[in-house]
């Protein structure tokens, strides 16, 4: 089972993680997600379990828990799919208010050209 942690301090190292979620069961695996350009860890991770059942233990037990100080939030990972159809469902309904906006472009190109 693959799981999301998010809301993770900057220090976070994924050895961190698997020592978290070992607790819980067998960690197949545990990435902190860093920056490309800067180096830099984007405060998010995976987790992967061995067992699903373990996996959803640790994501009721952690969810919501206090590391290092941060709210972190952990729940199971959705396919890459799932979330770029979400981000589109999201971002057409901002969009849908984009004629506000455009008249107002609009006016002000008038307005100072």
């Amino acid at each position: 089972m693959n799981i999301y942690v998010g809301n993770l301090p900057y220090s976070a190292r994924n050895d961190d993680l698997k020592e978290i979620f070992a607790e819980y069961g067998t960690v197949n695996a545990a990435e902190i997600i860093f920056d490309r350009r800067t180096k830099r860890s984007r405060g998010y991770g995976f987790v992967e379990m061995a067992d699903a059942e373990e996996g959803r233990e640790a994501i009721g037990e952690l969810d919501g828990s206090d590391y290092e100080g941060r709210q972190i939030r952990v729940d199971e990972s959705q396919p890459a799919e799932e979330n770029a159809e979400a981000r589109r469902k999201n971002n057409s309904k901002r969009n849908s208010k984009a004629p506000e906006k455009s008249g107002i472009l609009s006016f002000l190109k008038k307005m100072f050209s």
